[in-house]
């Protein structure tokens, strides 16, 4: 008798465990089990990157872990760049550290101290690519510590949009961030469509190039000079301005958009190159011959394609 009691015992003893093993999972885990504070988070590369914190925050509200896709900031600070999400973290000593996240990387919020609170990221320091060094924030007055200033600002679609320079310029003296879409601007210049945000900057080299956001996408006014007390925007978009809509680059089946690299060597309502990988920034089918072809149009006009070979120069118009 006493040996069927053991017996059944020893089996009680050995499931227990694993009871409790498999219900670990079943139960809610405290938020604040990681090891590190968030203090801000930066995407983007080393040259052209934005302040994406409240876009994290938003993301580890509503999973613990998720897939650092291309697009999931809603902005894209470098076309045509491998970016990387750095967060600048401090630990339960005060260390401060950074974590770095490549495009298709899995970003687990298991390591930071409430993560799905959001009870993080009201840091106050530098929030440069480098975090506090200050190679990215002794510029004197920090309205003028971003890369690019802004020379307009357009909201809509390829087909129609609309000048919204000055309206920008009035939710940037109230916020260094924005959320946009059709309420925002007042405006829906191409309805069923999924809107975007279009700002030209130009960078403090003189160079020009475009910034697009989605339709939700949140707007971080600290890569633009000036932005808070909006001195910015000069030429505004004519009817006869040159659009690219699209653009693509290649060989025998193997292309690549280009088009945000087409755009960014716009000047004025003119273009004109000799079509090469080093034009575009990419080579999509090595040892062979390419072809550029493009979609453009003047202001709301026709759009028009064309096809140019390698090595031959395209002018538009």
């Amino acid at each position: 008798m006493r040996r069927r009691q053991w017996t059944a015992g020893a089996g009680s003893a050995l499931l227990f465990p694993l009871l409790a093993g498999l219900a670990v999972p079943a139960l809610a885990r405290d938020d604040d089990d990681g090891e590190y504070v968030i203090l801000h988070a930066r995407y983007g590369t080393e040259y052209n990157h934005a302040d994406v914190t409240g876009r994290l925050k938003e993301l580890a509200r509503q999973d613990r872990r998720f897939r650092l896709e291309n697009g999931v900031f809603g902005v894209d600070p470098d076309p045509g760049r491998t970016k990387t999400l750095r967060i600048f973290a401090r630990d339960r000593q005060g260390r401060e550290r950074t974590f770095e996240y490549r495009e298709r990387d899995w970003i687990d919020g298991n390591l930071f101290i409430g993560w799905g609170g959001g009870r993080w990221g009201d840091y106050d320091g530098p929030r440069g690519w480098h975090g506090g060094d200050r190679r990215d924030d002794d510029r004197g007055d920090r309205r003028d510590s971003g890369e690019f200033t802004i020379l307009y600002a357009t909201y809509g679609t390829n087909r129609r949009e609309v000048d919204v320079t000055d309206r920008l310029r009035e939710f940037a003296r109230r916020d260094q961030r924005l959320r946009m879409g059709n309420d925002s601007f007042g405006v829906d210049p191409d309805p069923g469509q999924t809107k975007r945000l279009r700002i030209v900057a130009r960078d403090r080299n003189g160079r020009e190039r475009s910034f697009d956001y989605r339709e939700d996408a949140v707007v971080d006014g600290a890569m633009f000079i000036g932005w808070g007390r909006g001195d910015w925007g000069g030429p505004r978009p004519q009817p006869g301005r040159l659009v690219i809509e699209s653009a693509s680059y290649g060989s025998d089946g193997r292309w690549m958009d280009v088009t945000e690299a087409l755009r960014s060597r716009v000047r004025g309502d003119r273009f004109e190159g000799e079509v090469s990988n080093e034009l575009l920034g990419v080579d999509p089918a090595p040892s062979r011959r390419k072809v550029l072809s493009v979609t453009y149009r003047f202001g709301n006009g026709r759009s028009n394609t064309v096809r140019v070979n390698e090595s031959e120069v395209l002018r538009l118009p």
